[in-house]
């Protein structure tokens, strides 16, 4: 820049923030200055918004906005960020008020005003609280702390559902007579807190990372605490007014219930503004849907009546329109609380129940595990499985899972999927597309549940999977997938410890 200084008389300088916004604009004027002679000149600062009047409300809402939202918002943050928000912030609302009157319940019923209560029993209270809770923390997260972050809205919307019931807990612990019933209340309650805790927090972390496109975890959460506080102490203030008016059984209750009622009402439509980008199993089960029953191809070549190789290429003229759905359009279909592990073909509106799945499963389960001791009853065709997946990184097999629905008399089936080591996400997307494929077969052709079916099994797992092999046909699902926004890098399949195997 300095060579131009010396060739010119007036340059501009357009200063932006991190979101690309113009701030101010400096325009330097003056002389042609030489090696030799010392450079004359003004800058004059031209403002990007002037403000006509000093009570402009316009500076204020940016001073707030730099004080709650992240730097460089609404570019450093996914689309519903704000959505999310802002029922979540009218959940900690209604939370902090419903929290004062479980509060005032809580103290009523360790003796606060009672001349008979003892403050060595209110504190043995608190510590029998305080160790079921840590125990339960324990527990759960051991349990369920591998599915956290693949079912986050889930566990997001689980956590104020452990609170409300919590809330309640200590609301009806005055009226419950002193000594171990009480005490099994309030520490139900403490349990429960602590729940809400593990999956709260848990989860909040998931979101928060999906929010954040910038790297910019870190501040989103200091801002996310900010807004929280502020909501809170607001939400004290109403409570403190509501608590000293509201003193009577039924009324205490009425108000309690309508506040629950909103609290989950807002937490609900916080995760449903949420549209997340990796595909766990429900968002799968919509996206390959989806996906295989709009390829033309692939029906034609599932056709019984159609004899042409699976393996074969298809034509350039016979390609046809995938429907790949977006994140937003599969936020509008999926369920917060839904089957772990089912294998369900969403049509439309509709919903068709195949039967369920599981990946990542021991050598064990795979083979059936229906003895006591270490031989199994049931053999798998584990040679020819070997040889149909040498070339893949998982293996699968599908086995009736249940009774046939009397209505439709279809078979439930459930398929097992056995991962091998090195296996990385797109294989255990395909793996599970596979699996859904599969079930969707089955279903149709309406194999027995004999011993027999095994080689008719057999052959539906060997053929579906040539059909996705043929002309690179699940490759080209996965660019389609990434074409419309899915981060198809996160692993979000697996809810529990999986294993793997080595041929």
């Amino acid at each position: 820049m300095g060579s131009h200084v010396s060739e010119t008389n007036r340059l501009t300088f357009r200063e932006t923030d991190e979101a690309g916004n113009p701030t101010a604009t400096y325009i330097y004027s003056g002389g042609v200055a030489s090696i030799t002679s010392t450079p004359t000149g003004r800058v004059d600062v031209i403002s990007a918004s002037p403000s006509t009047s000093s009570w402009s409300a316009k500076p204020l809402f940016s001073s707030l906005s730099d004080v709650f939202l992240p730097s460089g918002y609404p570019q450093s943050v996914s689309d519903d960020y704000l959505p999310y928000q802002i029922f979540d912030s009218l959940q900690a609302f209604c939370s902090s008020i419903a929290g004062l009157l479980s509060s005032r319940a809580v103290l009523q019923g360790v003796g606060v005003g009672n001349a008979n209560a003892s403050p060595t029993s209110a504190l043995l209270l608190h510590i029998l609280q305080d160790i079921s809770g840590r125990i339960a923390t324990i527990c759960f997260a051991h349990r369920v702390g591998t599915a956290l972050e693949p079912e986050c809205k889930t566990y997001r919307l689980a956590a104020d559902v452990f609170n409300d019931i919590a809330m309640i807990l200590d609301c009806l612990s005055p009226g419950v007579p002193a000594g171990p019933p009480r005490v099994i209340v309030l520490s139900t309650a403490g349990v429960l807190r602590a729940l809400c805790g593990v999956a709260g927090g848990s989860s909040k972390a998931s979101l928060s990372a999906h929010f954040a496109k910038w790297g910019n975890l870190a501040e989103l959460n200091a801002k996310d605490s900010s807004q929280e506080t502020v909501i809170s102490l607001f939400g004290m203030l109403v409570g403190s007014v509501v608590i000293s008016h509201i003193t009577s059984f039924t009324t205490t209750w009425l108000l309690l219930l309508i506040l629950l009622a909103l609290h989950l009402s807002m937490n609900y439509a916080a995760v449903r503004a949420v549209q997340m980008t990796s595909l766990n199993r429900q968002r799968a089960n919509i996206v390959f849907s989806a996906l295989l029953d709009s390829d033309s191809s692939l029906a034609l070549a599932l056709d019984p009546n159609h004899n042409v190789d699976p393996t074969a290429t298809t034509t350039p003229e016979k390609k046809n329109t995938l429907l790949t759905l977006t994140p937003a359009q599969v936020a509008q279909h999926e369920r917060i609380f839904h089957r772990d592990g089912a294998l369900q073909w969403t049509q439309h509106t509709t919903t068709q129940h195949l039967g369920s799945a599981q990946i990542g499963v021991s050598m064990s389960t795979f083979l059936g595990n229906s003895g006591s001791g270490r031989t199994f009853p049931r053999t798998l065709p584990l040679p020819q499985l070997v040889t149909v997946f040498a070339d893949e990184y998982y293996m699968l097999f599908l086995a009736p899972g249940g009774n046939p629905n009397s209505n439709t008399n279809v078979t439930k089936w459930h398929a097992s999927i056995l991962l091998k080591r090195g296996c990385a996400v797109e294989h255990q997307l395909k793996a599970w597309a596979h699996a859904l494929l599969a079930a969707r077969v089955l279903a149709q052709v309406g194999i027995s549940t004999e011993s027999s079916s095994v080689d008719a099994v057999l052959a539906v797992v060997e053929k579906t999977l040539g059909l996705l092999n043929a002309d690179a046909r699940f490759q080209g699902y996965m660019m389609a997938l990434r074409g419309v926004g899915w981060d198809i890098g996160i692993a979000a399949l697996e809810t529990r410890g999986g294993r793997r195997i080595d041929i």
